[in-house]
């Protein structure tokens, strides 16, 4: 009996589904975007309330808490996202579950991309092979059991 030998996670740039050029441009795209964002979110600090991080990017204060009494879905995703690069991954789970999950799959993300790159590897392979419908359906019951965690546990 034979056992069948598992596919690599990803396959030479030759033998992805894309050109060489695509494959290497969107891991360029992806492995910029991961740095790039890691970057501003060190350069900024957690806030101490658990939102109001976007803040200090000079965006406005958020107006789901004034108008309706509640916070928004998104409520303390930057937060987690910046205690993540900052090394406080407990901390960023306490404070927004989806946030916290969203900066870690950027960042595996661009990980990711850079290594296909160093490595001459597809990056588009991956992604392709990705179950994106699932996934995408798995974030969004975590947002929707994140928006309801962090409405028990607002204080404003």
């Amino acid at each position: 009996m034979t056992l069948a030998r598992r596919a690599p996670w990803t396959v030479p740039i030759a033998a992805g589904p894309v050109s060489a050029f695509a494959d290497r441009l969107t891991a360029v795209i992806v492995g910029a975007l991961a740095v790039a964002l890691t970057a501003a979110l060190l350069s900024v600090s957690p806030d101490g309330r658990g939102h109001g991080t976007h803040e200090q990017f000079g965006m406005a204060r958020c107006g789901w808490p004034d108008t309706y009494g509640i916070p928004c879905p998104t409520c303390g995703c930057t937060t987690a996202a910046t205690k993540i690069v900052h090394g406080d991954v407990l901390g960023a789970f306490i404070t927004q579950p989806f946030g916290a999950v969203i900066a870690l799959l950027g960042m595996l993300a661009g990980l990711h991309a850079w290594v296909c790159l160093l490595r001459g590897r597809s990056f588009v392979d991956m992604l392709l092979r990705i179950p994106f419908w699932r996934i995408l359906m798995g974030l969004l019951v975590l947002l929707l059991a994140a928006w309801g965690y962090k409405y028990l546990v607002w204080e404003g």
